[in-house]
């Protein structure tokens, strides 16, 4: 038979959802794939009970449902103080992965170049080569994973540069960007003429004094923004795969093009049911706030308590921790041996850098307080694992 694509002849299947796997077989507390074990909100969950008798249940319109994108954009408005058209400026897609896919699609070429910060969200790579393009790692330095805008620049200036990806609250270090950082981003990007596709799931999701700013609301960056996000994280539906690109219409006719050849269109009794959640008042994401400083403040606070070597993240809900002291050259077999002598599921950090890093590892915390604490108590034995 004829080889399969070479595109594809790297690829190997997620990290992250082969450590679920690997929990499920030991018996894990699974603190690798990041989904909650909490309900979502009692009003999204009722009004889809409401739905599932009466519809929809056919193909709604390909970039999403009226309604949907209407309460989109004003909650778009009302945080990040920018107008969007809701039928020209908005695609609903198969969550935020696919508002990524499509993005990239759209904007590059074969032989083109995307800039990624590292360490990284694995699916930004193949996103990349799945589009004929090239990515270029620049990277963010530990522990506060700051950037050196001078690599970023000699990353810029490199031929054939079309866009950048920039994850903002980061998965997986939970840098949140500075106005000062991404004012040096967007001014770099004016200067080579290159569009920034942002990954903004994380956005409801920091820690003070942090706060998420939106890089489309910088001079000159409304035209050359493309925001791809979700509604999996802020309303606890990771399954649901809700995601939309935000973006200019010259360019959203272009994803709306990609996307309909892609997925066809986003579920729509599942669109229908979300609407409440973007009408949500202010106080919903004040208490969601509290409860993710909360369930940060339990676990990596425990964590440091066992006297653990872990980050302090700004935004998201991870956190790395430095096995160094345990004697592992491969951090994957490390989590391996974690699920079965330790009973955590965590992320080998080697899956999210370009550089030769193995000696992270990533928990993630949007767990019950019990859940949490459970894994606390198995990880005070985590030093039995020394070799």
């Amino acid at each position: 038979m004829k080889p399969l694509s070479n595109k594809t002849n790297t690829f190997t299947d997620s990290v992250i959802r082969r450590m679920t796997r690997v929990a499920n077989h030991y018996g894990a507390i699974n603190l690798s794939q990041g989904f909650p074990d909490f309900d979502p909100p009692q009003a999204i969950t009722q009004r889809l009970a409401e739905i599932a008798p009466q519809g929809p249940h056919q193909y709604a319109l390909t970039w999403g449902a009226q309604n949907f994108r209407e309460a989109l954009a004003e909650k778009q408005k009302h945080f990040s103080g920018m107008p969007v058209d809701p039928d020209q400026e908005i695609v609903v897609t198969c969550g935020s992965t696919e508002a990524m896919m499509a993005a990239v699609l759209t904007v590059c070429d074969p032989g083109d170049k995307v800039v990624v910060f590292s360490p990284f969200y694995e699916n930004y790579g193949a996103d990349t080569i799945l589009s004929n393009a090239e990515p270029i790692y620049v990277p963010l330095i530990p522990p506060s994973f700051r950037f050196d805008a001078n690599v970023l620049e000699d990353a810029f200036r490199q031929d054939r540069v079309k866009a950048m990806i920039l994850c903002n609250p980061s998965n997986p270090c939970g840098k949140v960007f500075s106005r000062e950082e991404l004012q040096i981003i967007a001014d770099l990007a004016i200067r080579y003429d290159i569009y920034v596709i942002t990954d903004e799931v994380y956005e409801h999701i920091t820690y003070a004094p942090h706060r998420h700013c939106y890089l489309s609301t910088l001079p000159g960056m409304r035209e050359r923004t493309i925001i791809c996000s979700s509604l999996s994280k802020t309303y606890s539906i990771t399954g649901w795969r809700l995601g939309y690109v935000i973006a200019s219409p010259e360019i959203t006719e272009r994803v709306k093009q990609v996307h309909d050849f892609l997925t066809v269109g986003a579920a729509a009794p599942l669109m229908e049911a979300a609407v409440v959640g973007l009408h949500f008042e202010d106080r919903y994401y004040r208490d969601l706030q509290a409860h993710y400083t909360h369930m940060k403040e339990l676990f990596v606070g425990g964590m440091n308590d066992l006297g653990l070597s872990v980050t302090d993240p700004e935004g998201a809900y991870y956190v790395l921790m430095d096995i160094s002291e345990y004697g592992y050259d491969d951090d994957e077999q490390f989590c391996i041996d974690l699920c079965e002598k330790v009973g955590v599921a965590a992320v080998p950090g080697s899956s999210f850098f370009k550089e030769d890093v193995r000696h992270l590892i990533r928990f993630h915390f949007a767990k019950k307080d019990e859940t949490l604490l459970a894994a606390l108590d198995r990880l005070s034995s985590i030093r039995k694992m020394k070799k």
